[in-house]
């Protein structure tokens, strides 16, 4: 098992957002998390990556306790975060991007800059373009690009496809069946056409619980199946 969440609690203040939540991930698996506004499933990725603190709980990854380490020890120990915002550095060039990406893990800058080129050639012409002048796809083809650099394990990735026009959505898809042979991944994601796709494996969520892990395919490539229990 690469990933082990255990019976964790999260509280926003006196507010508990996160209930009693138990998930795992296997190595090489692509496991979709589902569910509505305010369901929890930010509050969940952060609390994995680091970026926020459980009541009660463990988070495990290849066997080690995470829980309490800061998130830029979580990325070194190879789980990274891609945030839902699809923010860059703006005023810094797409290679300045993956430079700063590249620093902390001290991988060559070519190297990483081949990781982001390989997942989608039409990058290299951008490379030296300042990120603020990307399209909202690009902007999410840079940040899973950067979070490519380091050789990481397992990927959070929140919401890739929001805002993002159908033609670039498949894209996005496409990337992340790709990198998928290399890596694992959990994905935050409420478009249910898009997770039909991509998933091995489904958790649906529901005020701040598990709602209901669905594994056999036949079902997540259905979703009139399972968009009732959202």
């Amino acid at each position: 098992m690469l990933l082990s969440v255990e019976n964790l609690d999260v509280h926003y203040g006196s507010a508990q957002v996160l209930h009693n939540v138990s998930l795992h991930l296997n190595p090489g698996e692509l496991v979709c998390i589902v569910g509505r506004n305010g369901a929890g499933k930010t509050t969940l990725l952060k609390t994995i990556g680091g970026f926020h603190a459980p009541s009660r709980g463990k988070v495990s990854f290849k066997g080690q306790d995470i829980l309490g380490l800061p998130p830029e020890k979580v990325a070194l120990k190879g789980l990274k975060y891609v945030f839902q915002d699809k923010r860059v550095f703006g005023e810094l060039s797409v290679r300045d991007n993956m430079e700063l990406a590249a620093f902390p893990t001290k991988e060559p800058l070519s190297e990483a800059v081949a990781k982001l080129v390989a997942i989608h050639p039409k990058m290299e012409k951008l490379l030296g373009s300042k990120a603020k002048g990307l399209s909202g796809g690009e902007r999410q083809i840079l940040l899973i690009g950067r979070a490519l650099v380091g050789a990481p394990e397992l990927l959070l990735i929140d919401e890739p496809t929001e805002g993002l026009a159908a033609i670039i959505i498949g894209q996005i898809v496409q990337i992340l069946l790709s990198v998928k042979s290399k890596l694992s991944m959990i994905v935050v994601e409420q478009n249910l056409s898009t997770v039909a796709r991509l998933a091995d494996r489904i958790y649906i969520m529901k005020e701040g619980a598990i709602h209901r892990e669905i594994t056999d395919p036949e079902i997540i490539r259905q979703p009139s199946l399972y968009e009732n229990d959202l």
